[in-house]
């Protein structure tokens, strides 16, 4: 029985024989950033900013092995990102419709 729950695991391993932990590294921390940026994200300084980021590459690091093993952790994120970016599109839209009202 395959247990892979992950389509984006099964391009990337057919096509990328031997560099699947880098890609997967590389797509879960530019999905996490745009969804914290998105989402959660307030005006920080520099620095708080850099650390932020920084423990956020290293929790890439963590679910990066999630991915590896054929959980759809890069879909979630992928999803995530589209729906954040939706919201705030939307967001964005009523506050301008609002101040030209």
């Amino acid at each position: 029985m395959d247990t892979n729950f992950s389509l984006l695991y099964d391009f990337i391993v057919e096509n990328y024989h031997g560099h699947e932990l880098i890609i997967f590294y590389v797509l879960n921390f530019i999905f996490a950033a745009i969804a914290y940026k998105l989402g959660f994200a307030r005006k920080l300084p520099f620095l708080k900013s850099f650390l932020v980021y920084l423990m956020l590459a290293f929790g890439s690091i963590i679910i990066t092995f999630f991915s590896i093993v054929g959980y759809p952790i890069t879909e979630s994120l992928l999803i995530m990102s589209l729906i954040l970016g939706l919201y705030r599109f939307r967001l964005y839209q009523d506050r301008k419709n609002k101040s030209k009202s």
